[in-house]
């Protein structure tokens, strides 16, 4: 079965100009590769910055704010002079109550991705996600946004899987997959995927549409770039049978 789209005089192509490669399987980000989900992100840390009397942020700051999880997030948009235990605590408890009740608002999948996820579901290679966001709201994520799609692993920050770029979810799902780590894509658009990914020995694969710009990923060890969601589709072979 072929991936790519019916052919045009028109194709889009992965940015690094790399060769396709074999692939078994790929784990997705969530947050700037699968979900736009910056304005809804950085509406919620502005609420709690206004319910605490601060300043808040434009939402193209969050970028650069949001990918360590959301202790570290809470953190950098406090002021420096504010950024106490006691007061990142605050935030964070303030947090989690308004994410609990605002993750789907002002949220979507990027253009092409449905399409993208839904050809690549097609064919036997599995699809998971890992993600930086807490374990419970990765998961209302995925449910809520991609409720036809088959992802056979979803994970988040928990107790037991410190955020990226620390190698325990990504290897997690090599196992849970049953897949060498090296027939893995690992798809995301920050240097903590790439460098996730390098660490794993798995393909790592930077998206141009997210958060980061593209000399963020390429410092970071990306192998390829895409331009587009249905880049990734010609960038992969076919599946092959696993070694």
């Amino acid at each position: 079965m072929s991936h790519g789209p019916e052919t045009s005089n028109k194709q889009p192509a992965p940015q690094q100009g790399q060769a396709p490669f074999a692939i078994d399987g790929f784990i997705f980000d969530l947050d700037g590769t699968l979900l736009d989900t910056l304005t809804s992100l950085a509406n919620c840390y502005n609420r709690v910055l206004t319910q605490l009397g601060f300043a808040t942020h434009a939402t193209d700051a969050y970028r650069y704010f949001i990918g360590d999880g959301a202790r570290r997030c809470v953190e950098r948009c406090l002021p420096a002079n504010a950024r106490s235990d006691a007061v990142i605590d605050q935030a964070l408890a303030l947090q989690q109550q308004d994410y609990a009740n605002s993750w789907q608002q002002d949220a979507q999948p990027y253009p092409g991705i449905s399409a993208m996820l839904q050809q690549l579901a097609r064919d036997p290679r599995p699809l998971a996600v890992l993600s930086n966001k807490d374990q419970a709201f990765t998961q209302l994520c995925v449910s809520h946004f991609f409720p036809n799609i088959e992802f056979q692993q979803v994970v988040g920050f928990s107790a037991s899987v410190p955020h990226k770029p620390d190698p325990t979810g990504a290897r997690q799902i090599a196992r849970a997959l049953g897949i060498p780590c090296q027939r893995l894509a690992l798809i995301g658009d920050t240097a903590m995927d790439m460098a996730t990914a390098s660490t794993c020995e798995m393909q790592a694969v930077g998206v141009l549409w997210g958060f980061r710009d593209r000399q963020e990923l390429l410092s970071a060890g990306a192998t390829s770039l895409l331009a587009t969601p249905a880049d990734l589709l010609l960038l992969v072979q076919e599946p092959v049978e696993r070694r």
